[in-house]
């Protein structure tokens, strides 16, 4: 029902205030398990996507996002609750392992999940080296990658803004061809993870236009 009420009015409402330009959007399975990677440059990723994604798309989401009190904060809980997002704890492995399990019990059940490879927003437009547990996900899952590439939403939503931008720049969202990494079955595993998230990360550099930064992102996030 909570899905009904977003895609019959918030949907509209959101596409009307940010206005996406969405290249690619025949790329997007209808069905069948998806694993949506993209690059991260705001907080309003996660709120852009779904504007071009038709389809049910669950996150991994920052824990911090699903505490505090204030209007802001309790708004954003109730509505990644009410998605479906999967709050992960930044730096705890454990909970890290958790939440990327809980996503394969989604793309067992034919779902979609979003994960960002980087780990965390880019702090200077550039993409970062990704995180293997994207390359996990895919190895337990064999579900699809879809690419993605975001462009201009750091200008809608800065690191540090509070709020974003309303009828401001409008964002770009680049979705490429389902990528299938059956081929990687033979390899160690841990080198098969390695290798997916490169791909992956290449991919979506090639679609952004991103200069790459060949580190992790290890940036605290503080909003």
């Amino acid at each position: 029902m909570f899905y009904t009420f977003m895609t019959r009015v918030v949907r509209p409402i959101l596409w009307l205030l940010f206005r996406p330009r969405v290249v690619g959007g025949e790329n997007v399975p209808s069905y069948g398990p998806l694993i949506v990677a993209s690059n991260h440059l705001s907080f309003i990723d996660s709120f852009i996507i779904p504007l071009a994604v038709p389809r049910p798309v669950t996150y991994i989401a920052k824990a911090d996002y699903f505490e505090g009190g204030g209007l802001k904060n309790r708004f954003v809980r109730w509505f990644l609750t009410n998605l479906g997002h999967v709050p992960v704890r930044r730096g705890a492995r454990r909970a890290a392992m958790g939440a990327l399990e809980q996503a394969a019990e989604v793309l067992d059940n034919s779902g979609a999940f979003a994960i960002y490879p980087e780990g965390t927003r880019s702090p200077d437009g550039r993409l970062y080296r990704g995180r293997t547990g994207v390359g996990w996900l895919v190895l337990e899952s064999g579900a699809r990658v879809l690419p993605v590439a975001l462009e201009g939403t750091e200008k809608i939503q800065p690191i540090g803004a509070a709020f974003p931008r309303v009828f401001g720049p409008r964002p770009t969202v680049r979705i490429g061809p389902p990528m299938d990494f059956s081929h990687y079955g033979d390899l160690p595993p841990a080198k098969a993870r390695r290798a997916i998230t490169d791909e992956i990360v290449e991919t979506i550099q090639k679609m952004s236009g991103q200069d790459y930064a060949a580190e992790y992102n290890e940036r605290a996030e503080t909003s």
